[in-house]
């Protein structure tokens, strides 16, 4: 996180404000509804009024969690305060912030974060923007919860897939400990977070899956519109099918293209230690960490996989090379 300057400053802000507008991005994912949801609550068991925004809604896999009926697809109303968790960049959140002024907070632990918030808390060091959250929170002052500890355990198995990612450090391990001490459950949070899918995500996950390739250490499969209404799948993610390429033997970066109802292509990389697939994400308008990084590209499906794979073989030959 920035100077200890700029948090005292998001915390002055946060106890002068009645009404506190939080958003996050579109096709939200563990950390971005845990964040949002762990702030959130806190802040309403502090006495602030909350509204909690997200355009796409939460997903399926996601709604256990207290609180998450509680988050709408509009802003409505005015604010005191306007906070944006696990964004990079402003234009993730879609259009829920239109025609309203820059954010006052901006919280996030993405490399490639734009700081567009007039206070940016920003990690890259942390695993998952809920362990900024947490932070926030101690300094804050504010309780945490069993449902708050809840949303903020989600966020850290979400993002490090069960503790696996590289980024991994003790902190990590110690907020999940004080998480469960406070009343969440480890092991059903991370079974339906992890284990559990939906019969049309298995579906899905079947025909991504009837189209992988692989070359050059890549592996990469693709989703398109008709693969998702035949699946009968709700949302415009890949319910998680990335996490399962990446698990490929012999393979150093992962990839999968998703048609947007948009007309556009969400690709997603996953790496292997000692790569950086943020910087080719950066290279197509997107963004995300050296394991993980994504972007959604214009274009045909199979312009956009021809495009990225080339420019992602680079980092398999040197291009963009980083010591782990």
């Amino acid at each position: 996180m920035q100077s200890k300057l700029i948090s005292q400053k998001a915390i002055e802000k946060i106890q002068q404000s009645e009404k506190i507008l939080l958003v996050t991005h579109t096709r939200p994912d563990g950390d971005a509804v845990g964040s949002l949801l762990g702030l959130g609550l806190a802040l309403e068991e502090g006495g602030h009024q909350v509204q909690m925004v997200i355009e796409d809604g939460v997903p399926h896999s996601l709604r256990h969690l207290a609180g998450s009926d509680r988050i709408s697809r509009k802003v409505e109303g005015e604010f005191d305060l306007v906070i944006v968790v696990d964004c990079s960049d402003l234009g993730r959140v879609g259009k829920a912030l239109n025609g309203r002024p820059a954010p006052d907070i901006n919280m996030d632990h993405h490399i490639t974060n734009e700081e567009f918030a007039e206070i940016n808390l920003v990690d890259p060091e942390a695993a998952a923007t809920v362990e900024i959250v947490s932070r926030l929170l101690d300094e804050i002052g504010l309780e945490v919860s069993k449902p708050v500890a809840a949303a903020l355990l989600t966020g850290l198995i979400t993002d490090t897939i069960g503790f696996r990612t590289p980024n991994v450090k003790p902190g990590t391990l110690c907020l999940a400990a004080r998480l469960v001490e406070k009343g969440a459950d480890l092991s059903e949070l991370y079974r339906r977070a992890l284990v559990s899918r939906s019969f049309e995500a298995m579906k899905l996950w079947g025909l991504g899956l009837s189209r992988l390739e692989q070359a050059h250490r890549m592996v990469w499969a693709s989703l398109t519109m008709s693969d998702r209404r035949a699946a009968h799948y709700p949302g415009r993610d890949d319910a998680d099918l990335i996490n399962v390429l990446s698990s490929v033997e012999d393979t150093d970066v992962s990839l999968i293209f998703v048609e947007q109802p948009n007309g556009n292509i969400k690709v997603s990389w996953r790496a292997q230690p000692g790569f950086d697939v943020a910087e080719v994400a950066k290279e197509f308008g997107g963004g995300g960490h050296a394991a993980a990084a994504g972007a959604e590209i214009s274009g045909s499906l199979s312009e956009v996989q021809m495009l990225v794979l080339e420019r992602t073989k680079l980092i398999l030959t040197g291009g963009h090379y980083v010591q782990s």
